[in-house]
């Protein structure tokens, strides 16, 4: 009877180390803290779509994340993942934030999540900017090498920080990685080298430190969720004049450049004491003043933060671009179009999910849109397959619009 019993312990050992084994690579098996889907109760007054259940738009965001995953979510080496960002390959900072921001996100509603999250946490270990190895290089081929330069870009950074912060709430920071360090680690860098500390604004990247770059900024960067995790992260009350100032820019923008459309350029300058609309070919193209492939973004990125915290400090920029957008395409999300002048004249004739998707968010701040946000949910969520940067913005945008964002 004994000798049994030993051979029963004996498998049970066996059986045990065998399960280990076919468990993914890296899997930590932390408890989800926030699992999908979370049903956030946002700002009061704040809306969703009421036209089709909650499990409905639940599981709409989860067949756009298999469907993001499959497409974009690629193994990078030995522990490692990476986000394809095109067709040769290469990927990009703001592309990795996405994805960790994603994965942690969608953890309950993916089992490996963990496993992906940790995956891009060591690439973006593996890939350091030259100006602080906290900080990511903003670009990578397909062999995963740095290319174009190996500096930061200021949104790939903020993500990937948030994401962080995301990763302590959802899993802890007591295994294998200290998510809560690496986050101030982060951070800390953010402010040292991607903010202008004399202004106390983004600045596009750790690079842009001299002439006109060094005062410039990037509405789409506006993170104001994320900058207030960082200041609570932290303690570092500098990041309330980060926060304030990148307020006041939002309205005085608007309020001098577009007061009948709420729309933001792609890239904002200082000249002569005030924020300004950048000039043509100023960094990226003909259109860094005009509201462009970066700027599409704001809607979300802005809107956001309403919805979380209810700072109403720009409530008025989001409500004027908000009514702008419903009368320009007569309440038809088809008819938004990919780019416009500030005054809202179009600059093409198509449209992309990068564009109206973020609009979606925007309605939500108030219960006049209801219809219009019922409207752009059902056009974003049967909307064909695009890119991975227009489809990356459907899939937030839609994780905002079903009421599963949460922060930090």
């Amino acid at each position: 009877m004994k000798s049994s019993g030993k051979r029963v312990i004996r498998k049970s050992a066996l059986l045990f180390c065998v399960v280990l084994l076919m468990l993914p690579a890296g899997l930590s098996m932390a408890a989800n803290q926030k699992p999908f889907p979370q049903h956030t109760t946002y700002t009061s007054g704040s809306i969703k779509p009421n036209h089709v259940t909650q499990t409905a738009m639940d599981d709409a965001v989860k067949t756009k994340w298999n469907s993001w995953k499959s497409s974009f979510l690629k193994p990078a080496g030995t522990g490692q993942y990476y986000v394809k960002y095109n067709s040769a390959g290469e990927t990009v900072s703001e592309a990795h934030g996405y994805g960790m921001i994603l994965t942690v996100m969608m953890a309950g509603a993916d089992a490996n999540a963990q496993t992906y999250f940790d995956g891009l946490y060591r690439y973006y270990k593996a890939h350091p900017s030259n100006q602080n190895p906290y900080l990511m290089a903003w670009k990578q081929n397909s062999s995963f090498q740095n290319i174009e330069g190996a500096n930061s870009a200021t949104d790939g950074d903020m993500d990937i920080a948030y994401a962080l912060l995301l990763a302590d709430k959802q899993w802890g920071s007591s295994g294998s990685i200290n998510y809560l360090q690496a986050a101030k680690n982060i951070i800390g860098a953010i402010m040292s080298h991607d903010v202008n500390q004399s202004q106390w604004t983004l600045r596009l990247g750790d690079w842009a430190t001299s002439g006109s770059f060094n005062t410039a900024t990037r509405p789409s960067d506006f993170m104001l969720n994320h900058l207030k995790a960082f200041r609570k992260a932290t303690g570092d009350a500098r990041w309330d004049q980060v926060i304030n100032k990148t307020y006041s820019i939002i309205n005085s923008v608007h309020s001098s450049y577009s007061p009948n459309t709420g729309l933001l350029p792609d890239f904002v300058v200082l000249q002569g004491g005030s924020y300004q609309p950048a000039a043509a070919d100023f960094l990226e193209g003909a259109n860094d003043g005009n509201y462009y492939y970066n700027s599409a973004r704001t809607p979300w990125r802005i809107a956001t933060d309403y919805l979380m915290t209810g700072d109403t400090r720009a409530l008025g920029q989001l409500e004027k671009m908000n009514a702008f957008i419903k009368s320009n395409t007569s309440q038809k999300p088809a008819n938004i179009k990919a780019g416009y002048t500030l005054g809202g004249s179009p600059l093409v004739s198509y449209n992309s999910g990068a564009f109206y998707a973020p609009f979606g968010v925007s309605a939500m701040v108030s219960q006049n849109h209801q219809s219009w946000l019922n409207a752009v949910w059902t056009y974003t969520a049967n909307a064909s397959a695009e890119g991975y940067y227009e489809e990356s913005i459907k899939l937030l945008s839609m994780l905002v619009m079903s009421g599963n964002w949460w922060t930090y």
